[in-house]
C-alpha cells in the first residue's frame, strides 16, 4: 500500500474519520485510513479516532482483529494518538451499559459522568497541563479545546495523566506514556491549538 512513514488512522467503524484525516491535512502531515489489521504494520503512526458506545468499539475492534494489530503496534513502540471514544479504548475497562473490557494499555475504567450535570459534556473547556509532554509544544496550560462526551477517566496513575479538566469532576482528559497518548477532546475541532496538537504528534511520527 506505500504507507511506509505514514500516520494510520485506524477504521473500525465508529467516528468521523474524514475529519481527522482533514486535520492532519492542514497542517501537513499525511494519514491514510487503514481498516485491516495487517496494514497497521507499514505505517509509523496510529490514531485511533472515535465517537459512539464503548462495548460497540471493543466488539468491532475484536471482530476485525484490529484490538491485537493495535496493541502489538504500540508494543512495538510505534507512536500512538487515541481521541474521544479511541482514547477511552486504550483504558481497562468501562461501565457503560455493564462492565466491558477495553484494551488495557493504561489501568482505569471509564464511568459516567456525575448526576446533576448537562450529559454530554459538549463544547469548549479549559486543559490544564499536569505534566510536559510533545503534545504541548506550542501550546500553554489552560487552554480551551472541544468536548463531547458522556463518559470520562478515572485513572489512580498519576505518572501517566498529563492533563486535567473540571466538569463537575475533575478528570483526566490527557493521558501520555513513552509514546502513547490519549486526548478526551476532539484536536481536530478545536481550532488553530488543536491542529498544533496534531501537528505535534505528526512531528513525533517523523522524528521516530
Amino acid at each position: 500500500m506505500g504507507l511506509v512513514n505514514l500516520l494510520a488512522i485506524v477504521d473500525y467503524g465508529m467516528g468521523n474519520l474524514r475529519s481527522v484525516q482533514k486535520g492532519f491535512e492542514k497542517v501537513g502531515q499525511r494519514a491514510e485510513i487503514v481498516r485491516r489489521p495487517v496494514d497497521l504494520n507499514s505505517v509509523a503512526g496510529l490514531v485511533l479516532p472515535g465517537v459512539g458506545a464503548f462495548g460497540d468499539a471493543m466488539a468491532s475492534l475484536r471482530k476485525s482483529g484490529l484490538d491485537q494489530a493495535i496493541y502489538n503496534e504500540i508494543n512495538r513502540g510505534k507512536p500512538f494518538l487515541g481521541i474521544c471514544l479511541g482514547y477511552q479504548l486504550l483504558f481497562e475497562a468501562s461501565e457503560e451499559w455493564g462492565l466491558t473490557p477495553g484494551l488495557g494499555v493504561f489501568p482505569g475504567c471509564v464511568r459516567r459522568l456525575p448526576p446533576g450535570l448537562k450529559v454530554p459534556h459538549m463544547g469548549w473547556n479549559q486543559v490544564e497541563f499536569t505534566r510536559s509532554c510533545p503534545l504541548w509544544e506550542g501550546i500553554p496550560s489552560n487552554s480551551a479545546f472541544y468536548f463531547v462526551h458522556s463518559y470520562y477517566v478515572d485513572t489512580a496513575d498519576q505518572e501517566i495523566i498529563m492533563g486535567k479538566t473540571d466538569y463537575g469532576v475533575k478528570f483526566a482528559s490527557a493521558v501520555g506514556l513513552n509514546k502513547v497518548f490519549g486526548v478526551q477532546f476532539h484536536p481536530e475541532k478545536s481550532s488553530v491549538l488543536g491542529l498544533q496538537i496534531l501537528l505535534n504528534f505528526g512531528r513525533l511520527v517523523a522524528q521516530c
